[in-house]
């Protein structure tokens, strides 16, 4: 996602709106339900988003 990206993107894997969607705002990578985008949304630090992303590739779907 480019860095001042303020837009909520889905993944190019996503065929539904049930997936999740992501936003960058400033500091803060926020995350929120693609089919109930008006719901709080949850927010990381470039930190915290970085290890979920780390995780999530050393895991990928075996969890």
């Amino acid at each position: 996602m480019d860095e001042t990206t303020t837009g909520w993107q889905r993944s190019s894997y996503c065929a539904t709106g049930t997936c999740v969607e992501v936003a960058r705002f400033g500091d803060v990578v926020r995350l929120r339900d693609g089919k109930n985008p008006d719901r709080p949304s949850v927010g990381f630090t470039r930190s915290e988003w970085s290890g979920f992303q780390d995780w999530v590739v050393a895991h990928g779907k075996s969890f």
